[in-house]
């Protein structure tokens, strides 16, 4: 892929598509960049009723409208993380998990915002033994428990609702006298005969074992307190917190202004301090976070940003010509696949192994098939159980089906995935084999001493596809496996597999599994899961 664009976007939720929509509209080459699968928060939002001439749409299905919106104007599409910028020349620089750096006369930053925690007592304890953030993510393992939704904004609401899928009671405890949201939606929860809803109440603590069983209440104008005890029944129950979001900016500190709660400052064209760097949607300080604001933002600052790269090009003399548009693997996905192919050092081969039957394992055949006819770097060989012994063995194949990846001497890499690695799990497969085909990700000499100290043992991550945090993990235990020949890493999708998070307990993912004992829960960095590795 050609590496200079008039347009990158860092970011593909609502605000960057709009901005790579309108760009790509005005001929302008653009590039959007997104860390996982395009879509942004959003995506994981269940029913959107408030955007403008769609009455009723899944918050997925929106942002798969996008995407092919985008691609029809003819926007590139790179699945990829950022990990530095560079905005003091007039062709500004960004450099990537996939040791690429991008280049563009101008940039929109629409990085978006993540949800907040909110500090009462066993919340960060019990995170992933009870207390999520991700209703799509972690609702269904709640499936006819009681579930409390911390909050009274939007979000809250609207996943109150869609918790009540799962959950036998949902119980929507709210510090303030009423919703925050429209009249309309909190009207809907109070209407819903399976939501409870408990205004001017805070929580005072969770307690348990393993597993919730205990909470504590106050209403915070008469102080009257009240407990809930988990029903023998039920083993535990669930604790949604949706009080807010905090900016994802870190990368940008230094490089932009930001005010103190690390919010990208802009004009009302959305340009940041500096000349051809723009920023839309949640990642500025605005007082509606919306759909609609977002996408408005995207537009707003693509057409600003228009005349900026149209004089500037004329400036420096480039002309940078817009570039033509190019089952289990979409045509984005295939073209990412193609992509790190291209960058791969050496072949590597897939190996699966299947269980004689069930619709599992006919699509694991399936979707290897899709993979290998796209990767041109990789063999696929697909065994029956027992087919192989050898194989079954090396790998200690004791949940089917698994996919093992070998090196270019068709030795085990140490790296395996149950399930299907589809979803936002698809870059963590397509990185796993960059790792091990080479060069892989860049890692700093001390980090890797440590990574190449560690002690043998295995990681299972337990995951679900529709898990946003879930990669990161996920791709931080597999180059740890690819760098040290006695760490095994395995990617579970947990939704086939209940016996295992029964076993240990898990309410909420990601979880990490360290030698089938200690448990670990959500995100964690490569340098935060080595710590973990070394201290055993």
């Amino acid at each position: 892929m050609e590496k200079l664009f008039d347009l990158i976007v860092i970011g593909g939720g609502p605000a960057g598509y709009s901005a790579a929509i309108y760009a790509a509209r005005a001929k302008l080459k653009t590039l959007v960049i997104e860390r996982s699968d395009l879509g942004g928060q959003i995506k994981i939002t269940s029913d959107v009723v408030n955007y403008p001439g769609i009455p009723f749409i899944s918050g997925k299905e929106l942002m798969e409208k996008m995407r092919q919106q985008a691609e029809g104007f003819g926007v590139a599409l790179v699945t990829d993380e950022v990990v530095s910028v560079d905005f003091s020349k007039d062709i500004k620089e960004i450099s990537t998990k996939f040791n690429e750096t991008f280049k563009a006369v101008g940039v929109a930053i629409a990085t978006g915002a993540k949800p907040r925690s909110l500090g009462f007592e066993g919340e960060a304890e019990f995170s992933g033994r009870g207390v999520g953030f991700c209703a799509t993510c972690d609702g269904e393992l709640f499936e006819g428990k009681d579930i409390f939704v911390i909050g009274a904004g939007f979000a809250a609401a609207q996943e109150a609702i869609f918790l009540t899928r799962f959950a036998r009671k949902v119980t929507v405890i709210a510090r303030e006298p009423e919703f925050t949201c429209a009249k309309t939606l909190g009207d809907k929860v109070l209407a819903n005969d399976k939501i409870d809803v408990k205004f001017n109440t805070e929580v005072v603590y969770i307690k348990g074992t393993n597993v919730l069983k205990e909470a504590k209440f106050i209403n915070n104008q008469t102080k009257e307190t009240w407990i809930y005890h988990v029903k023998e029944e039920d083993n535990t129950f669930g604790v949604f917190v949706f009080v807010g979001y905090e900016p994802i900016s870190a990368i940008f500190k230094g490089h932009v202004d930001m005010d103190a709660q690390g919010y990208i400052t802009t004009d009302d064209d959305m340009q940041t301090n500096v000349p051809g760097v723009y920023a839309a949607g949640d990642i500025r300080p605005k007082r509606l976070r919306q759909l609609v604001t977002a996408a408005s933002d995207g537009a707003i600052a693509s057409t600003a940003i228009e005349k900026y790269i149209e004089d500037k090009k004329r400036e420096l003399g480039i002309a940078v010509e817009k570039e033509e548009s190019s089952g289990f693997i979409s045509e984005q996905a295939a073209g990412q696949i193609r992509y790190v192919m291209e960058r791969c050092e050496s072949a590597v081969g897939l190996s699966a192994i299947l269980p004689e039957s069930g619709k599992l394992a006919d699509d694991v055949r399936n979707f290897l098939g899709e993979f290998g006819a796209v990767a041109d770097k990789v063999s696929v060989n697909i065994f029956a159980k027992g087919e192989n012994p050898q194989l079954e063995s090396e790998i200690a194949a004791d949940h089917l089906p698994v996919i093992a990846l070998l090196d270019k001497n068709g030795k085990y890499s140490g790296l395996n995935f149950h399930g299907i690695p589809g979803g936002h799990e698809l870059e963590s497969f397509i990185l796993a084999i960059y790792n091990v085909a080479g060069p892989g990700q860049r890692i700093d000499g001390d980090l890797l001493e440590k990574i190449k100290s560690l002690k043998p043992a295995n990681v299972k991550i337990g995951v679900s596809l529709s898990c946003a945090v879930c990669p990161d993990v996920v791709q931080a235990c597999q180059r740890i496996a690819s760098l040290n020949e006695g760490i095994v890493a395995e990617m579970i999708d947990m939704r086939h597999y209940p016996e295992l998070r029964d076993a240990h307990s898990i309410m909420s993912l990601p979880a990490v599994i360290i030698d089938d004992s200690a448990v670990l829960f959500g995100k964690k960095s490569i340098e935060e899961m080595v710590e973990h590795l070394a201290k055993r």
